[in-house]
């Protein structure tokens, strides 16, 4: 029987044992992602697509009239003041004259008239506002939208003294279409019932036509421009 000695059986046992172990291996380091990198992909993640804006509204020839149809049963005040450095008046509008009247407090509320001038005095005929030769005007324009109102004539408002009333545009208008952003106030002391029947009557001044009077005083160049500003403050009182 052949005896194996201690020295030949440690090397092999040593040898099973190292043979019948798994490796110890350092697992791999996991991989990270920059945090640049991670900020970018978790705000394209939780970042909502910003929404499309809507355009702005603006009054048109079309859109014009059916806008004011509801917006005159929405908004039924009809007394306005006009502030002046000479002082300030009060106009009354006329119910029956629904878009107009609409018109003339859908641009007050807007704040339109702040800042414009009366730009035309004719002293013992009338004066003329809502317009000036500032830019701030027409852009103020632009905004609101481009359109003209119709004539209504015939509801019974002659041009007395202290009545107010809508040109006509100055483009060519056969048919007397107003030019919304602008007025005039009859200061002649008889009247001026030669624009009946061109024009639309829509107010009426209640109180201060003292004002009014000064105003068309005012010295003016040939153009019948004043020879200084006088703006205006609108504002609704009722």
């Amino acid at each position: 029987m052949r005896i194996f000695s201690l020295y030949t059986i440690l090397p092999l046992f040593f040898l099973i044992a190292c043979k019948d172990t798994p490796e110890t291996k350092t697992p791999p380091a996991e991989e990270t992602i920059p945090e640049e990198v991670n900020k970018v992909v978790m705000d394209s993640v939780f970042t909502e697509a910003p929404e499309e804006e809507e355009a702005p509204f603006k009054l048109t020839d079309e859109n014009a009239i059916p806008f004011f149809n509801q917006y005159e049963k929405d908004n039924p005040e009809t007394k306005v003041r006009i502030t002046t450095k000479f002082g300030s008046f009060d106009i009354e509008l006329f119910e029956n004259v629904p878009y107009h009247r609409a018109n003339f407090i859908y641009l007050t509320k807007k704040g339109y008239f702040n800042g414009t001038y009366f730009h035309r005095v004719v002293n013992d005929f009338i004066i003329q506002g809502g317009n000036s030769d500032s830019r701030r005007t027409s852009k103020k324009r632009n905004e609101i939208g481009r359109y003209l109102l119709p004539p209504d004539t015939r509801k019974g408002h002659r041009h007395h003294r202290g009545v107010v009333s809508v040109p006509s545009s100055d483009i060519d208008n056969p048919h007397k279409l107003a030019s919304p952003f602008e007025f005039f106030i009859v200061q002649k002391k008889d009247g001026a019932y030669h624009l009946d029947g061109g024009y639309t009557a829509f107010g009426s001044v209640v109180r201060g036509m003292d004002v009014v009077d000064k105003i068309a005083a005012q010295p003016t160049d040939v153009a019948e421009w004043p020879l200084q500003d006088i703006s205006m403050q609108v504002e609704v009182i009722e």
